[in-house]
């Protein structure tokens, strides 16, 4: 539920004009007037903007829109994203090789609604890579985009998918999520970070193998198996979403303190049996692969 603020609690009590119980002079009380406009209606001013820009006066995100409830961990498995690849680029890491991703990887860290829907684009704030440029070697390994062309952003046309998902987070949907994980998240580095960390905390590819489900282009596996390996893990009910018979994302749900909470699906795109296609390498040293090579430009 978003928070609510009443009108004596938007501005700091500083903000409001001193009481001098002393009798002065109409000199003095112009004087002292002046100086308090000077120096604390400006800096009242400036408060004033920054509540706004941040939640609204009423607590409210940017366009109305409400805190969010929980987050969702989108886990993508690039073996089945990869098994569509028609064209290779320099961002899309399905095309890298044998450095390619061979576990699920990080698609995004998602605000949502319990009711189903979720924010978008909450903030007028861009993307800026240099925030969060310790991390870049961790995200292009972990939280690749496994795709060729730039993403959508909210405010600065296409840019890096790491842009899309900091705009608020839901590559897939088109949405964008970082800026509306507030106030749990105030910046870039701390969005991406916590994400990073999650993930290495939370192993759904170590998991899933554990339990006997290994990548395989012939097998099959009980979705209901998979479910149950990673309750007993995680303690919560995942989502599993999938193309055709493959799995091509896992969800994990939690609550804003990070601890797990059970996902809201209540139907599944999943049949009763399900594959984790193997990698089909792709590479400009991979004779054997049809994904013809193209610029960004041509790939959008």
């Amino acid at each position: 539920m978003a928070t609510t603020r009443n009108d004596n609690s938007v501005l700091p009590s500083s903000c409001l004009p001193p009481i001098n119980s002393e009798r002065v002079s109409y000199t003095e009380k112009k004087s002292q007037a002046m100086a308090s406009l000077s120096a604390q209606s400006l800096l009242c001013i400036a408060l004033t903007v920054v509540i706004c820009l941040i939640g609204g006066v009423d607590g409210s995100l940017e366009g109305g829109q409400r805190e969010f409830d929980y987050f969702a961990l989108s886990l993508q498995w690039p073996g089945t994203i990869c098994h569509g690849t028609r064209h290779c680029c320099s961002s899309n890491a399905c095309c890298r090789g044998a450095n390619s991703p061979t576990e699920f990887t990080i698609h995004g860290l998602w605000p949502d609604y319990n009711d189903g829907t979720w924010p978008s684009c909450c903030a007028q704030v861009q993307f800026d890579v240099k925030e969060i440029s310790t991390l870049l070697d961790a995200l292009e390994k972990y939280w690749p985009s496994l795709y060729c062309g730039q993403s959508s952003t909210c405010y600065s046309g296409r840019g890096l998918f790491w842009a899309h998902e900091w705009g608020n987070f839901a590559f897939s949907l088109a949405e964008k999520h970082g800026t509306c994980s507030f106030p749990v998240f105030r910046d870039e580095y701390s969005y991406f970070l916590t994400t990073l960390n999650v993930y290495f905390k939370y192993n759904v590819t170590k998991i899933l193998n554990e339990a006997g489900y290994v990548p395989s282009n012939s097998e099959r596996y009980p979705l209901g198996g998979i479910v149950s390996a990673i309750e007993n893990s995680f303690q919560a009910t995942p989502e599993v979403v999938c193309s055709k018979d493959a799995v091509e994302e896992i969800r994990l749900c939690f609550y804003k303190d990070f601890k797990p909470r059970n996902c809201l699906a209540s139907k599944t795109s999943c049949p009763k049996y399900v594959s984790f296609p193997a990698y089909v390498s792709f590479g400009r040293d991979e004779s054997e692969t049809d994904a013809a090579w193209t610029s960004e430009d041509e790939a959008l």
